[in-house]
């Protein structure tokens, strides 16, 4: 889940009106005021047309023309605007508000997940990376050998590993280094913030409390290659730092934005090749990617033949996110064949992929990546935007597919399993939900009282802590059934 569309857009509103924002009904945006009144407490000045922010609460009909400007309700296609068009224009519309607010934001989202039975997040967040986009741009791309497969713009340069590598040098040497350590006290600032409103560790903490979070550095892939590339090493070296701390907070990377974008589709490949490169010098640092967000007459047809591939072959991706293209891509049975040998997961969002991509289930390929025995499970994207939870995803996918309740408990291991949790599985055989390991084979799946070598096991690893108490809550559940 991406944690600014998991957020609802009341909850923009109110932030809005505590930043004292205004709000044009023109653009359909907030924006910082350029003055503010002399009064007490001082009131932003909006200008001719535009109206403040917290006129919304004094005003039902500009309130609901909010929550409509940043979200999917009450959206209806037209000839000029689709659904792929108002999912992505949201983001932009509330980009004034800020930063501080991500702690509330995350209690938002964890409090949701409590409610619904869920016990782990990995929330994808984009912190301050403007000075890293900065260095980018000043140091020159390099000059490559021209590759095959060229680009809307002319450009057919495929940088080699050692121009790359002689990049990262002078990012790393001109400062980018120096960035890092900010990046990392925004995460753990907005974890510190959750933890106080839910006064986590107390005697009153909020059920949001149980849910463990961790993030994905979410990478904007919809930009010139010099800024991708400063913002993804930025990003790996994060990670790298946090994974060296022994307790990290961020997890892996992500890229984002829309895939169909034009330079998210001329720059693919050489974002892949970049992938390739700084995965070979940060091995440990987990990648999932948005890869085949994509459908016919989004793109031409040679765009939807090879994103899933490279994201595994070239990009290392590790998880797959939408995958919707899948049996457009060349060779396609090869490509499931490959993911289900390489126990590469995809993350499934079925409402995400009906209103932006027009996807329903007669042409969705959850029930081909499920034959084919790849690793499946059900995600949100980004619940805010489209009004959703997880508990409506898990619904449709019973009433789309017909999948029964062993299907759903399979799907909800499977996303543990498949996530970023320093240490083992709880599973001797990844996937298979059979075999236990071996520290743990004697014990009852989830019991309160494991016995000292499958304690002493669990306490080793986060995953297979995170894999029991799962286990625990389905005994719980199912022993309550009649």
């Amino acid at each position: 889940m991406h944690l600014a569309g998991a957020i609802y857009a009341e909850t923009f509103i109110r932030n809005a009106a505590e930043d004292a924002l205004c709000y044009s009904p023109a653009i359909r945006s907030f924006f910082k005021p350029s003055a503010t009144t002399r009064s007490i407490p001082p009131q932003p000045v909006c200008g001719e047309g535009n109206r403040r922010a917290e006129d919304a609460f004094k005003d039902q009909k500009l309130y609901d023309a909010m929550v409509d400007d940043f979200s999917m309700r009450s959206f209806i296609p037209s000839a000029s605007i689709s659904g792929h068009d108002q999912f992505f224009a949201t983001f932009s519309r509330y980009g004034a508000l800020n930063r501080s607010h991500h702690g509330e934001w995350l209690d938002e989202v964890a409090t949701r997940a409590a409610a619904q039975n869920e016990q782990y997040l990995e929330v994808m967040e984009t912190p301050d990376f403007a000075a890293a986009a900065k260095l980018g741009y000043s140091i020159p791309w390099p000059d490559t050998v021209a590759n095959s497969l060229a680009t809307d713009t002319g450009d057919t340069s495929r940088p080699s590993k050692v121009a790359l590598a002689k990049l990262r040098d002078q990012l790393l040497a001109d400062g980018l280094r120096d960035i890092v350590s900010a990046n990392r006290q925004e995460f753990s600032d907005a974890l510190d913030l959750r933890n106080r409103i839910e006064h986590c560790n107390t005697s009153t903490a909020a059920p949001g409390c149980s849910v463990t979070v961790r993030f994905l550095y979410q990478i904007l892939r919809g930009f010139p290659p010099q800024q991708v590339f400063a913002q993804t090493l930025l990003g790996f070296e994060v990670v790298q730092a946090e994974l060296n701390s022994g307790h990290p907070n961020v997890v892996g990377i992500n890229f984002v934005m829309p895939e169909d974008g034009h330079l998210s589709m001329s720059e693919y490949h050489r974002q892949m090749v970049m992938l390739d490169y700084l995965h070979s010098v940060y091995p440990k640092v987990h990648i999932s990617l948005h890869a085949g967000e994509l459908a016919p007459s989004l793109v031409p047809p040679d765009g939807l033949r090879f994103h899933i591939r490279e994201a595994v072959e070239l990009g290392h991706a590790e998880r797959i996110g939408h995958g919707v293209d899948v049996m457009y891509e060349t060779r396609p049975n090869e490509l499931l064949k490959e993911l289900a040998v390489h126990h590469i997961m995809t993350e499934i969002n079925l409402t995400s992929n009906d209103v932006i991509l027009g996807v329903t289930k007669d042409w969705h390929p959850l029930p081909v990546y499920r034959a084919a025995g790849v690793p499946v499970a059900l995600s949100t994207d980004d619940e805010g935007v489209s009004r959703i939870d997880i508990t409506h995803e898990y619904t449709r996918a019973v009433l789309d597919f017909s999948l029964s309740y062993l299907d759903l408990k399979r799907m909800a291991r499977t996303s543990i399993e498949h996530s970023f949790l320093s240490g083992p599985s709880l599973w001797a055989q990844s996937d298979n939900f059979t075999i236990v390991n071996v520290a743990c084979k004697a014990d009852r799946l989830g019991s309160a009282n494991p016995s000292q070598a499958c304690h002493a096991f669990l306490q080793s690893s986060e995953r297979a802590q995170e894999q029991w108490q799962l286990e625990h809550r389905y005994q719980v559940f199912e022993s309550s059934l009649p």
